[in-house]
C-alpha cells in the first residue's frame, strides 16, 4: 500500500475514467504534481468510451497534454458504449480482469462512489471489485446532477496550476463546449471552494474510502 506521507513511493499510477474529459477534470493538476515529484512515473491512463467517435482524437490530446514528462505513459481508449456502461456489464467487467492482470498501481485515480452519472458510479465499482490491495482516490466532476459531497483528501494547488488546467480542459474537448457547465470558470470554481477547505488558493479534492498508515 503507498505510504500516507510520501508520494515517492508512487511509482505506477493507474488513471480510469469513463469518458474523455473525466480524468483531467476530477485529477489534471494531481497527476501533473506526481510528475514533477517522481521522475520515474508510469502512467497507465485508460478511458471506457469514445473509441471511433468525434471524442478519441480529444482523449488522446487530453492524455498527451497532461501527462508531459512522465517516464512512461500507456494510454488506452475503448469503445464501449457512452451512457450504458451498466448495461454493458459483462464485457466491461472481462476488460477490467484483464486490466488487472497487467497493471498492479501503487494508486488508483477514478470516479467517486457518490458519483450520479451510471457510468460513473459503475467504474468505481469494478475498480473496488478488481484492485483489493491498492490505494483509490475517488475525484469528483461538477455536474448537472448535483452530486457534491464532502470529500476527505485535499491537494493543494496554486492559481496559476488550477486556471492552466481549466483553460486546458476547455481548449482539449471541443465537442463539450456547448454544454452550459462546461467552462473554465464552472472548473476554476469548484477548485477554489476545495482551495478554501485547505487554506489553499486552489485545490483538487478525492474520496479516500481506506487507506492503510504503517508508521
Amino acid at each position: 500500500m503507498l505510504s500516507l506521507l510520501s508520494t515517492q513511493s508512487v511509482k505506477q499510477l493507474l488513471c480510469i475514467g469513463a469518458h474523455p474529459d473525466d480524468i483531467e477534470i476530477g485529477a489534471g493538476c494531481t497527476i501533473r504534481q506526481l510528475i514533477k515529484q517522481q521522475p520515474e512515473l508510469h502512467i497507465h491512463w485508460v478511458v471506457l468510451t469514445g473509441k471511433g467517435s468525434a471524442r478519441e482524437q480529444e482523449a488522446i490530446n487530453g492524455a498527451e497534454r497532461f501527462t508531459q514528462g512522465a517516464t512512461k505513459v500507456t494510454l488506452e481508449i475503448m469503445d464501449f458504449r457512452d451512457a450504458y456502461l451498466p448495461w454493458q456489464g459483462e464485457a466491461v467487467k472481462a476488460y477490467f480482469d484483464e486490466l488487472k492482470q497487467r497493471v498492479n498501481p501503487d494508486l488508483i485515480l477514478t470516479h467517486c462512489a457518490n458519483d450520479k452519472h451510471q457510468d460513473h458510479q459503475f467504474i468505481n465499482q469494478l475498480c473496488w471489485n478488481s484492485w483489493r490491495n491498492n490505494n483509490i482516490w475517488e475525484y469528483e466532476i461538477v455536474k448537472w446532477d448535483g452530486d457534491l459531497g464532502q470529500p476527505q483528501l485535499l491537494v493543494p494547488v496554486s492559481e496559476e496550476d488550477a486556471s492552466q488546467k481549466a483553460d486546458d480542459i476547455y481548449q482539449t474537448f471541443v465537442t463539450q463546449q456547448s454544454k452550459s457547465w462546461f467552462k473554465p470558470q464552472t472548473l476554476l470554481a469548484l477548485m477554489r471552494i476545495r482551495g478554501v477547505e485547505c487554506h489553499s488558493d486552489c485545490a483538487e479534492a478525492f474520496y479516500v474510502r481506506k487507506m492503510v498508515f504503517n508508521p
